[in-house]
């Protein structure tokens, strides 16, 4: 229940943000314009009835008139009044480029914002209810789904942009009777910038190739698995993958989207089989398993999935982008509304194909044999990430080898007896890099074949009779490659993390973190220097470092017009209007700038991780 509360609350949270991003700057200009406009005419009308009072050539009946026609036809109205006899009033009132016809033309623009808003809210929510019909009309609404919000966004920060440098003005000018050079400025750059990386970005490619590790194997190097891997498909009513991909990550998957493996991208039907995994399955489970991935080709999930995939990631992409840069951000929230509502949609279909493809299997091979290896795959990851959670919090380096997938061997079993087991596995999942796999229990009920919870350990300690790997003469040598290569990249995660991690209390945890976070200094002018390091700063001003330890906050100010960049500091003391602060001129920065501030917040960052080690710790 707190689950599904979390999710209502973050989905809800991703629509109102959605929302705000459509409607808050052009429904602002709205009630802005409808509130001064009345105003306007006012002060307008005011000077015109002065005027009439002041023409001496007026009878009072005339005046009279003349102050009733004003009063029925305010200065405001004549902007959309093309009639003959009010052409000299309205070039008087509302000439172009004047007061009246800028609020006239933002009430309208405005107006339109908000319509156009609605029919791409509408359009977002008609296209995401179009995913949930079926695998094909998923396609259709994604890609009309991305080239409508492209174009709607892009459309976006051109208007709104153009309605927030208009009101960086007008907002000061009508409440203050003053305006701000310096906010305009940051408006119209705001504005410019968000709209070129809109553009931009939609031209920017993500690497279109899935990463994994793994080696490839030939039919000439393993030729019984590849003979059987066929007879099965043959018996799914599929063809066979082109390629076979042995690996040690914890799942099985098919694919047709180009995979990199090592320095090669397969391209056409790929199988992947993780060694680990075989060889804790016998023949039979490990078929099912395999009839089960071959299924997802005789589905038309593989060939869909390649279809639809890189266009996700191409989405997902740019969304990043979007969200990374500030001045866009309100497009990543448009944009991620949609990619919520359409992941909801492949969640939903991704269920269902996980659904036949268990049945397919169910029936190639038994019931039986595909909820054993589901139990038995659930279990190996499980505590295949407990070993691994365990290493990566240990407080020394790691040297020489891990033994890794020793440690699981050795202890799976007394895993799978002990205690806490059967919790663990009521929210095991079965892992797969491409789907989101329904719960066990809900397998096992569509399969037909349930195996009770407390018989789960029985499962998991049966010894395999006889696995595929036999069959696989280079299974051992590719595994000890890739265990070795990945352990070493797992040691190198931890020894960053204890990076972030140490205080650091000894040489040996310094020299650690001075690995990742040396000392940087930063050329001013004048000679000066600044100098970040893990400690803290030395600022150009101080002899002393700073310690980080000194530092509750950081502000770094752009200059302008010739005056410095500066860095203000606030301190955990009080000083007599507040936090102390310290102010740091950085004269000459110039192009280190971005890379100031990058290294600046990495240190900080490490500085708070550490500490909150400490607490821990203590």
């Amino acid at each position: 229940m707190a689950a599904a509360d979390s999710v209502s609350k973050g989905v809800g949270k991703i629509f109102l943000l959605a929302l705000m991003s459509l409607f808050l700057v052009p429904l602002g200009t709205w009630l802005f314009v409808r509130y001064a406009e009345p105003q306007r005419d006012q002060d307008y009308l005011a000077a015109i009835e002065r005027s009439i009072d002041q023409d001496k050539r007026l009878s009072d009946s005339q005046r009279q008139q003349n102050k009733e026609f004003f009063r029925a036809n305010p200065p405001s109205s004549t902007c959309d009044n093309a009639a003959p006899d009010f052409a000299r009033y309205r070039a008087a009132v509302c000439g172009e480029y004047s007061e009246l016809w800028q609020f006239h033309l933002a009430r309208k623009i405005s107006f339109w914002a908000l319509v156009a808003g609605l029919g791409v809210l509408l359009a977002v929510l008609a296209l995401g209810a179009i995913a949930f019909v079926n695998r094909r009309s998923q396609y259709v609404s994604f890609v009309l789904g991305w080239n409508l919000l492209t174009l709607a966004s892009a459309a976006k920060v051109v208007v709104q942009g153009a309605m927030l440098v208009w009101l960086s003005f007008w907002l000061t000018a009508f409440f203050f009777k003053v305006y701000f050079v310096k906010i305009i400025a940051l408006a119209g750059i705001g504005a410019a910038l968000a709209a070129f990386y809109a553009v931009v970005c939609i031209f920017k490619r993500p690497p279109r190739a899935t990463g994994i590790g793994g080696e490839t194997i030939g039919a000439e190097q393993s030729p019984a698995i590849w003979s059987h891997i066929r007879d099965l498909a043959k018996k799914i009513g599929t063809a066979p993958p082109e390629h076979l991909v042995a690996g040690i990550d914890t799942n099985f998957f098919v694919t047709e989207a180009p995979l990199a493996v090592g320095e090669r991208v397969l391209k056409g039907r790929s199988l992947f089989v993780s060694l680990p995994l075989l060889r804790v399955l016998d023949r039979t489970e490990a078929d099912a398993v395999l009839a089960h991935e071959l299924a997802h080709f005789r589905g038309g999930d593989t060939a869909s999935s390649a279809a639809l995939g890189p266009r996700l990631v191409q989405y997902d992409h740019y969304c990043q982008m979007m969200y990374e840069r500030v001045v866009t951000i309100s497009v990543f929230y448009l944009m991620n509304m949609y990619r919520v509502i359409f992941e909801f949609a492949l969640q939903r279909d991704s269920r269902q194909r996980e659904f036949l493809a268990d049945r397919a299997a169910a029936d190639a091979v038994s019931p039986a044999g595909i909820v054993r290896s589901l139990i038995k795959i659930a279990a190996y990851a499980r505590y295949r990430g407990e070993i691994e959670r365990k290493l990566f919090e240990r407080d020394l380096r790691h040297a020489g080898s891990l033994g890794i997938a020793q440690q699981v061997a050795a202890g799976l079993a007394p895993y799978a007896t002990s205690a806490q087991f059967v919790d663990a596995m009521k929210t095991a999942g079965i892992p797969h890099p491409f789907d989101s796999h329904p719960a066990l229990l809900e397998r096992m009920e569509n399969v037909g074949h349930r195996i009770e919870e407390k018989d789960y350990g029985a499962v998991v300690t049966s010894a395999s009779a006889q696995s595929w790997v036999a069959d696989m003469p280079t299974a051992a040598d590719i595994e000890q490659r890739l265990w070795a290569v990945y352990e070493q990249r797992f040691a190198e995660m931890h020894e960053q993390s204890l990076a972030y991690r140490y205080a650091p209390a000894t040489e040996e945890e310094r020299a650690v973190v001075l690995k990742y976070f040396p000392p940087v200094a930063f050329d001013l002018k004048g000679g000066k220097q600044l100098l970040v390091g893990y400690a803290g700063m030395t600022l150009p001003e101080h002899e002393q470092r700073m310690p980080w330890d000194d530092v509750a906050g950081m502000k770094y100010n752009d200059g302008s017009f010739g005056t410095a960049d500066t860095l203000e500091i606030s301190h955990h003391e009080k000083g007599w209007l507040g936090a102390k602060t310290t102010k740091v001129k950085l004269p000459g920065l110039g192009k280190e700038k971005e890379r100031f501030k990058a290294i600046l917040g990495h240190y900080w960052q490490r500085h708070q991780i550490s500490r909150q080690s400490d607490n821990v710790q203590q």
